[in-house]
């Protein structure tokens, strides 16, 4: 089926996105439309807002990425949309607009969860073989997986509260930085000392491959405050620090999680996707560990690490040469969880149930 052609639909937070992928790993086209400034100046992503701007942009987006991959809706073989999880809002407007494309058209309409796209997507950019393990980590997910085929998932461990992305935001807000947090930390850190603060590397005293980043957060929280009462205010150099030893707590704790993961899961390849992958820091501490097992390490392109349609129309097509094929009934889901057999995960980022 490598003449598939699948018109891809992401909707489950704040970018709207539409993409055309083939049955032999081509992306034609990937349009994402960034609702950052929408959400500015609240601090994080407002579901109405966010609901709102998908249900504005999302015919707007599929007519581009059609127009940029020179493509008709009769050339297409069928439509892969964002089932969930994710804000309820945008998944349902993403569902409709597949929905109506798809019966339109005559089209084959299969449903995705979003975080089997961040974890098949490995095989769109380099074709991996099953099985490997994936790290997604970004600002509403974190989980370690073991994937052995497109729809066989199992879930190591994740976060049991804040998603490191979630985290970076919330000290991005209290330290006066721009959102998304992620970048402003690391640009921070890069100028700070990461060994002036001791704060905590949550969950490390504690077997297994789950994690915990509220705790840093709160610590980095009581942290600031103490600077201020001491000192009047926060000078630059304090928040660089700050800035440099959170990042480095997030680092090592990814790190030995990645190093249990690895050694309770064995695999000849460690990839991560999602947004907080482009971190340099977390990054290179990540790829130290899978050398150290032998296992290869994969980050795919950032334009593919964090939230885009070209990873829903691969796992679309992914599903359609299992056969899968889903009605009209399609339901847009808040929660998804991959691992259907593993304890539910405790708590549901701003951007996202965690599942």
């Amino acid at each position: 089926m490598d003449d598939l052609i699948f018109l891809g639909i992401e909707s489950s937070c704040d970018d709207t996105a539409a993409a055309v992928v083939t049955g032999d790993r081509r992306i034609l086209s990937s349009v994402v439309s960034s609702q950052t400034d929408l959400h500015a100046d609240f601090g994080g992503v407002v579901p109405e807002i966010a609901a709102r701007a998908h249900a504005e942009r999302l015919d707007l987006a599929v007519e581009q990425a059609l127009s940029e991959a020179g493509m008709a809706l009769r050339d297409l073989s069928g439509v892969a949309v964002t089932a969930g999880p994710g804000l309820i809002g945008g998944v349902m407007a993403g569902v409709m607009c597949a929905k109506g494309i798809a019966a339109g058209a005559g089209l084959p309409l299969v449903g995705v969860n979003h975080l089997a796209g961040h974890a098949l997507t490995p095989r769109l950019t380099d074709g991996v073989a099953f099985p490997y393990l994936m790290l997604l980590v970004s600002g509403g997910h974190c989980q370690f997986l073991h994937v052995t085929a497109p729809e066989d998932f199992s879930r190591l461990g994740g976060t049991i509260d804040d998603a490191p992305g979630e985290a970076f935001d919330k000290l991005a807000k209290l330290l006066a930085l721009p959102q998304p947090g992620g970048p402003a930390i690391e640009a921070e850190a890069a100028h700070g000392d990461p060994d002036r603060f001791d704060l905590p590397r949550p969950l490390l005293d504690r077997p297994g491959c789950d994690m915990s980043f509220s705790g840093l957060k709160t610590a980095a929280l009581r942290l600031r405050d103490r600077l201020i009462a001491e000192q009047g205010g926060l000078r630059q150099s304090d928040r660089q620090d700050l800035c440099a030893a959170f990042q480095t707590a997030v680092a090592e704790v990814l790190a030995e999680k990645s190093r249990r993961a690895l050694a309770a899961s064995p695999v000849p390849l460690l990839a991560v996707a999602g947004g907080v992958a482009a971190n340099g820091t977390i990054r290179a501490a990540i790829e130290r560990v899978a050398q150290d097992h032998g296992a290869r390490f994969l980050a795919p392109p950032l334009r593919l690490c964090t939230d885009n349609a070209a990873m829903i129309a691969w796992a679309g097509i992914e599903r359609f040469r299992l056969g899968h094929r889903d009605g009209m009934d399609l339901t847009a889901r808040p929660r998804w969880p991959l691992d259907s057999h593993a304890t539910p995960m405790l708590g549901s980022g701003k951007k996202g149930a965690k599942a």
